[in-house]
C-alpha cells in the first residue's frame, strides 16, 4: 500500500508552508514594529503583506496546487471585495475641499448627499485599504492554503512564543522604568507603552489573544497524555508558562479593561477546567480535594507575583479610576461620552457609506464639541474614537461597516452547524470576540499588530474545525495517545 501523498516524511506542500512563514515574519514584523503604528513601519508591513497577494494568485494559477483549493472558501472573499469597490468608488469624490484665507491653508467639508459615496482623504484611504487587504488577505491565505492542523499548530506556537518574549521584554522594561520604548532608545509619544507597542490599551488586546490561543495550546498538549514524569515535563506545563507571563502583563501595562477581560478568560478556562476535572474524578471514583488544593496554591502564588511586579502600578490606575468616577459624579459627564456623541453626530451626517476610510483625524476636527483644558487651555484633540464600532460606522457608513463584519460572518456560518470540536479553535475565536466586544469601550483595531493577530487567530480556528470535521490532515500527524487510565491528562 502507498503511503499519503503528504506524508509526515514528505513535510508539507510548498504552499502551505510559504502561506504560513510568511504569516509567521508579518506577525513578528508587527509585533516588534511598534505595533505596527509607526507611520513608517506601515510600507513596510504593506509591501511585505503583498507577498500574501502573490501567493494567492501563484496558487490559484498553478494547475497542481489549484486542484487542493476549495472554490466556496474563495466565495468568502466576495464580502472583500465588495467592500473594496466601496472604498474606491468614494475615492472618486473628496468630501474635503481646500481652501485659503489670509495665506493660510485649511480643509473644508464638501456639502454632499449622504447617499452619495466620498472619501475625505483619498490619498489616505486607499493607502489604509492596502494595508488592511493585505493583512485579510495573507491570513486568508491559512483558510485556503493549510491542509494540515500541525501546520496550524506551529504558526500558533510560534505567536505565542513570540509573545512570550515580548512579555519578558516589556515586564523588564517596567521594572527599570524605561522612559521609552525598547529601554528608552525610542520616545514613546504618550506614558502609557508596553514592550514594544506604544499604547497600553492595543497590548492589552493583543495579550488578551495571545492568552486564549496559550490555553488552547495547553488543552491540546494535556488532552494527548500526560508524561510519565509528571506535568513539568510536558508541553503543556510551558504553555502554562506562557498563560501566566502574558496575562500578567495585563495589569502592568497599566490597561485596565484588558485586565477585567483577561480575568474573564482566566475565570472561563478555569471553569472549563474544572468541569472536566469533575468529568474525569467521577469516572475513577476519586477526590478532588488534591488536585483542587494545587490549583488554589499555584494561584495563589501567580496573585502574588503579579502583585509584587505590578502592585505600584495597580495603585496608580486604581486610583485614576476612583478619580475619574469622582468626575462622573460632580459632572454628570465626562470626555468619553462627550467623545461618542460627537462621533455618532459625525456618522449621522455621512450615515450611509461614512466619510471614508482613514478620515476620522481629520473630520473630526469639525465635530469635537470639547472645550480646552482649564489648565493648559490646549484643545483636546482625538485620533480615534475609542470606539471601533463608531468610528467604522463614521467612517465607512452603515454599509460599509456591514460589509467589514460580513468578511468575518460569511466565513464563520459553516461553523455554526458544524462547530468546534476541541478546545483549540473555541478558545481562539472565544479571544476574538472578546476583542470585539472591547472594541465597544477602546479602539483595538486602531492598532495593526491587533487587526493581524485577530484575523490569524479567526481564521486558524476556522481552518483548524474545518480540518477536524472533514477528517482532512489524520493521516498527516501521529495519533493523540491514548487517555491515561487514571486522573485527568491535565493535572
Amino acid at each position: 500500500m502507498s503511503p499519503p501523498r503528504h506524508s509526515r516524511k514528505q513535510g508539507a506542500p510548498w504552499p502551505e508552508t510559504a502561506a504560513v512563514l510568511h504569516v509567521g515574519v508579518f506577525f513578528a514584523l508587527a509585533t516588534w514594529g511598534f505595533g505596527g503604528n509607526a507611520e513608517w513601519v506601515r510600507p513596510i508591513l504593506t509591501g511585505w503583506g503583498c507577498l500574501g497577494a502573490i501567493l494567492t494568485a501563484a496558487v490559484l494559477m498553478t494547475r497542481e496546487t489549484r486542484t487542493r483549493v476549495s472554490v466556496r472558501r474563495l466565495g468568502w472573499l466576495a464580502p472583500l471585495a465588495l467592500f473594496n469597490l466601496l472604498v474606491l468608488v468614494s475615492c472618486l469624490t473628496p468630501g474635503l475641499r481646500m481652501m485659503e484665507i489670509g495665506g493660510n491653508a485649511f480643509y473644508a467639508p464638501v456639502d454632499l448627499s449622504s447617499w452619495r459615496p466620498s472619501a475625505a482623504l483619498p490619498a489616505k484611504a486607499c493607502s489604509a485599504l492596502a494595508l488592511f487587504d493585505v493583512i485579510y488577505i495573507s491570513c486568508f491565505n491559512l483558510a485556503l492554503i493549510v491542509h494540515r492542523r500541525r501546520t496550524l499548530r506551529a504558526l500558533l506556537v510560534f505567536a505565542g512564543s513570540n509573545a512570550l518574549v515580548l512579555a519578558i521584554f516589556g515586564t523588564l522594561q517596567k521594572l527599570t522604568h524605561a522612559e521609552g520604548l525598547y529601554f528608552g532608545l525610542v520616545k514613546s509619544p504618550q506614558p502609557y507603552f508596553f514592550a514594544s507597542f506604544i499604547y497600553h490599551n492595543h497590548w492589552g488586546a493583543f495579550a488578551v489573544l495571545m492568552t486564549a490561543t496559550c490555553l488552547g495550546l495547553v488543552w491540546y498538549s494535556g488532552l494527548r497524555g500526560r508524561s510519565p514524569r509528571g506535568l513539568l515535563y510536558t508541553p503543556a506545563f510551558g504553555g502554562l508558562v506562557a498563560v501566566l507571563f502574558i496575562a500578567a502583563t495585563t495589569p502592568l501595562s497599566t490597561s485596565r479593561s484588558c485586565t477585567v477581560l483577561t480575568l474573564l478568560l482566566l475565570a472561563g478556562a478555569f471553569v472549563h477546567w474544572l468541569t472536566h476535572l469533575v468529568r474525569r474524578r467521577r469516572q475513577f471514583n476519586e477526590s478532588m480535594a488534591a488536585p483542587l488544593t494545587s490549583v488554589l496554591a499555584a494561584g495563589v502564588v501567580a496573585a502574588a507575583g503579579i502583585w509584587f511586579l505590578a502592585s505600584e502600578t495597580i495603585r496608580i490606575r486604581i486610583a485614576k479610576t476612583e478619580e475619574q468616577v469622582a468626575d462622573i459624579r460632580a459632572s454628570g459627564s465626562v470626555g468619553r461620552w462627550i467623545l461618542y456623541r460627537d462621533t455618532w453626530r459625525m456618522a449621522e451626517d455621512r450615515i450611509w457609506f461614512g466619510w471614508g476610510m482613514a478620515s476620522y483625524p481629520k473630520v473630526f476636527e469639525f465635530y469635537n464639541s470639547q472645550s480646552p483644558g482649564p489648565v493648559d487651555h490646549l484643545p483636546v484633540t482625538y485620533r480615534d474614537a475609542h470606539n471601533d464600532w463608531f468610528q467604522s460606522v463614521a467612517e465607512h457608513g452603515i454599509f460599509g461597516t456591514a460589509l467589514l463584519v460580513l468578511c468575518g460572518l460569511v466565513p464563520l456560518m459553516g461553523l455554526i452547524e458544524r462547530p468546534p470540536r476541541s478546545p483549540l479553535p473555541a478558545y481562539l475565536l472565544g479571544g476574538c470576540g472578546l476583542v470585539l466586544l472591547y472594541a465597544i469601550l477602546e479602539f483595538p483595531f486602531g492598532n495593526i499588530a491587533v487587526v493581524l493577530t485577530w484575523w490569524m487567530c479567526f481564521f486558524s480556528a476556522v481552518r483548524y474545525s474545518q480540518l477536524q470535521h472533514s477528517g482532512e490532515g489524520a493521516a498527516k500527524e501521529p495519533a493523540p495517545q491514548q487517555a491515561p487510565s487514571h486522573p485527568s491528562a491535565l493535572l
